[in-house]
């Protein structure tokens, strides 16, 4: 039986993630992360603010905070975001079908430590999958954002100033993934 999906709840803090279907695969090149990020900021941005991400080819991760403003739906933007992005996808691989699991996954963060903890496994969880050998030249996270001068839409300077600094934040991320949260569903 299929558990209850958690309630976005404004002003909340919470890891969210899903994965393709099968043994598909969300993302077939760089074209399709950069077009599923500029959904994501239309779709979200005005429904959340976003602390950290990590797109891999089978699944993704996002840290959010959502608005106080109750008008905007947080379930429904994902929706959106999931179904324009799926849309969009098979007509250009010439597919039918859902693309992604039919829930969203959602754990509310409600500690310090798992706030930290699940910034740096966003960012290594690449490395965790075998994607890449160094989670830091991974292409698809906010891991280089944190570094970066361009224009973003995430929360770089609260992150930032979360770890005491650049410096803090890369010396959490050498520490390995020590998950104190469940992701059993992962």
């Amino acid at each position: 039986m299929p558990r209850p999906t958690i309630p976005f709840e404004p002003g909340a803090y919470y890891h969210v993630w899903t994965h393709a279907n099968g043994k598909e695969n969300i993302f077939r090149e760089d074209e399709n992360y950069f077009f599923f990020l500029s959904k994501y900021s239309f779709y979200l941005s005005p429904a959340v603010k976003t602390f950290a991400y990590c797109l891999m080819p089978n699944h993704f991760h996002f840290l959010i905070q959502v608005n106080e403003d109750p008008a905007l739906s947080t379930s429904k933007a994902f929706s959106n975001l999931l179904n324009s992005y799926c849309q969009s996808y098979n007509k250009k691989y010439h597919r039918k079908g859902s693309l992604f699991m039919s829930n969203l996954k959602r754990k509310k963060i409600n500690t310090d430590s798992y706030f930290t903890r699940c910034i740096t496994y966003i960012h290594q969880n690449p490395t965790h999958h075998g994607f890449a050998k160094d989670f830091s030249k991974w292409k698809h996270s906010s891991w280089k954002a944190f570094f970066s001068e361009k224009q973003t839409h995430l929360e770089r300077e609260k992150v930032l100033e979360w770890f005491r600094g650049k410096e803090g934040m890369i010396a959490d991320h050498k520490l390995p993934i020590e998950l104190d949260f469940d992701l059993s569903e992962e």
